[in-house]
């Protein structure tokens, strides 16, 4: 077989496994309970979406039709089911959906992973298995191993009885899969022994403690390691630095605080940490594209006209701003 032949070959099975997944997700997307027994949060929007702030958790993230938009820190992507993107830690996102399918429909899929399960499957690969270097890139390529086992979790929606013989058989293997990707330096950043303790730690104080005064030799000072150190970890893990992840996750909240719990503008920003109205207006209108008054507004009028486009219970469905 030619490299020609084998690159379509390739891409054909990857094609067909996840043609499957978007089957499964299409007839399972509104059963969120059986969704859950798996780890899944599956999504069905009809339409575009606005940006919307989220919280991910470590977990893999599948559009199955459609498109989407993601920003994290200074990333700023548009993707569908030509590649998945892989959250190691906790992270603050912001979000919509610009484009669905010929027929009008998004669908996705997000797998939330035991971290202590993927160090568990590291520990058992050969070294070699691990994929030495990696792009800092957040959205991975698909191989045919990947999709398959992926379209074998999704399928056990299929079959519910059988979800807790197979279903932990099955994550191991799609954690594996992953690893033997281009994002496993990522993941492993995240999760391995001294470095998950780093990375892991920090996203706790920053998340826990979002209101006081950081700096980047205050949290290096708290978690007892030095400033290169978490620098580079951190940002292998999360494509963001520190600093960089504790502005985007003030701001979310900020516009969470003000959308969802009425708050005004002074009130979200003195309650997430920021001390001056100007810095976080100036910050606030980089991120979302107008002042906070102004897109709070916006937002929950958004909210109110999307209401009955949306189904499913996926991490695009914009229950929370």
């Amino acid at each position: 077989m030619s490299p020609v032949d084998g690159s379509a070959s390739t891409a054909s099975a990857v094609t067909a496994s996840l043609g499957r997944s978007a089957g499964i997700v299409a007839r399972h997307a509104d059963d969120k309970a059986r969704a859950a027994r798996l780890g899944l949060r599956l999504s069905h929007v009809s339409g575009a979406t606005p940006l919307f702030f989220q919280r991910y958790v470590p977990s893999l993230a599948v559009v199955l039709a459609g498109r989407k938009r993601s920003i994290v820190g200074t990333d700023d992507d548009v993707w569908g089911s030509d590649r998945f993107l892989v959250t190691p830690v906790d992270l603050p996102v912001v979000a919509g959906v610009v484009e669905t399918d010929p027929a009008g429909s998004f669908l996705s899929a997000t797998w939330e992973f035991d971290p202590v399960l993927v160090r568990e499957v590291a520990v058992a690969l050969p070294h070699h298995s691990h994929p030495s270097t990696g792009s800092l890139e957040r959205l991975g390529t698909w191989t045919p191993g990947l999709a398959d086992a992926f379209a074998r979790l999704v399928g056990l929606l299929d079959e519910p009885e059988t979800i807790p013989i197979l279903g932990p058989a099955i994550a191991r293997e799609v954690v594996l899969r992953l690893l033997q990707t281009e994002q496993a330096p990522r993941i492993l950043a995240a999760t391995n022994g001294e470095e998950r303790s780093v990375v892991v730690q920090a996203v706790a104080y920053l998340t826990d403690k979002m209101s006081e005064p950081w700096t980047m030799p205050m949290l290096a000072a708290a978690l007892h390691t030095s400033e290169s150190t978490l620098f580079g970890r951190f940002k292998q893990a999360t494509s963001m630095t520190p600093m960089q992840y504790l502005k985007r996750l003030r701001l979310g909240e900020a516009r969470h605080r003000m959308v969802i719990l009425g708050e005004s503008a002074a009130q979200a920003a003195r309650t997430v940490g920021y001390r001056s109205a100007s810095h976080f207006s100036r910050d606030y209108r980089a991120v979302y594209g107008a002042p906070p008054a102004t897109d709070a507004t916006r937002s929950r009028t958004h909210l109110r006209q999307m209401a009955p486009a949306l189904t499913g219970s996926g991490g695009d469905q914009p229950t929370s701003p």
